[in-house]
């Protein structure tokens, strides 16, 4: 899973990129700073402590720290071509948005509402393109499956031209995957955090309610405070409870942004488990046991025969496989299959 963070000049999203990451955040030739971090998993450490295993791997999440936007960046072309290559192959946008007072007022729905008409301008300048070399095909003008995405991205210009962002068009929820290429900006899953001076810290709830009422609805908001999250992610391990405790703080940024990616992306883990290694190995919901096999490698998915399965809280419950096995709760699953969040899965593969 590949998150980029996005803001405007001055929101805080380096702050957030630190305190998501313990790192701070160094841009070279035009590249966004990236880091990768653990998805922290209780049920991993449970099973590493039975397992004792030579590798402990978590799930992962890659997250960059995105060049800031402003209005006009598009039109311009100020952003770095390189920025907006690897913002098109992030599978979610976390959007900063800056709640504190720098000397300029404070606007959510207007800032939010530039970053979305910057991705828009970019989708129009890619649509309009294509449209263009469409009509220069000469005798392929006919061809069925051109005339298929002509018509998709005519529905999509229409949507752009209203100011509307390609993530509410139903066109992808109903027949959109013909246009999965092009990596639309407006049409990735968003998130939004809104951040916070310190005097907001510990009354986060009650202000997200208010926030929800005033931002776009397919976009999940969250309150945070990213300095003082950034030097959280700074503090020894020993101390962060009391840290914590000082500002009401009752989850760390980076847990309520990991379980919030999740939730958006509509993701789920299954895990492996034995003495070489415990893994949690993060899924789309939904995928059945040879998808999920071909997640491991693909030979696993091409060569799929059952899918060993016990649910993590039958493991618990029933002290590992020969327990689950005599309480009836081991069991072989085929290919079709769809895998649960926390299933313990074995493939079970041909030569």
């Amino acid at each position: 899973m590949h998150i980029s963070i996005i803001g405007s000049p001055g929101c805080g999203k380096t702050t957030l990129f630190q305190a998501l990451t313990g790192l701070l955040s160094e841009k070279k030739n035009g590249a966004d700073a990236a880091a990768t971090i653990d998805v922290p998993d209780e049920r991993i450490e449970r099973l590493v402590d039975i397992f004792h295993p030579r590798k402990t791997t978590y799930g992962k999440i890659a997250v960059a720290d995105t060049v800031a936007i402003e209005e006009g960046n598009i039109r311009k072309e100020t952003i770095h071509p390189k920025t907006l290559q690897e913002m098109r192959g992030a599978d979610a946008f976390l959007l900063v948005l800056r709640n504190f007072k720098n000397g300029k007022a404070v606007d959510l729905p207007g800032e939010l509402r530039t970053i979305l008409d910057e991705f828009i301008i970019a989708d129009m300048v890619q649509v309009e393109a294509r449209l263009e070399r469409i009509g220069k095909q000469g005798g392929k003008k006919d061809d069925p499956v051109l005339l298929h995405e002509a018509s998709s991205l005519r529905e999509c210009l229409d949507h752009l031209n209203a100011g509307k962002p390609l993530a509410t068009l139903p066109l992808f929820q109903r027949d959109g995957k013909h246009l999965k290429g092009f990596r639309f900006l407006s049409q990735k899953p968003m998130m939004a955090v809104v951040n916070c001076d310190e005097e907001t810290a510990g009354r986060f709830d009650s202000l997200e309610g208010d926030l929800k009422s005033s931002l776009p609805g397919h976009i999940p908001v969250m309150a945070a405070c990213g300095k003082l999250e950034a030097e959280l992610a700074l503090v020894q391990p020993g101390e962060r409870a009391e840290f914590m405790a000082e500002y009401g703080i009752e989850e760390t940024v980076a847990g309520r942004i990991i379980r919030l990616a999740y939730h958006t992306l509509g993701l789920i883990s299954f895990l492996t488990v034995g003495e070489d290694e415990c893994r949690a190995w993060p899924i789309h919901r939904g995928m059945n046991a040879q998808e999920a096999a071909g997640t491991i490698h693909t030979s696993l998915s091409d060569r799929f025969i059952r899918a060993e399965t016990v649910s993590y809280e039958d493991f618990m419950v029933y002290g590992g496989f020969p327990g689950c096995r005599k309480a009836g709760t081991w069991r072989l699953e085929g290919k079709s299959y769809i895998v649960r969040d926390g299933d313990i899965l074995t493939i079970r593969a041909g030569n």
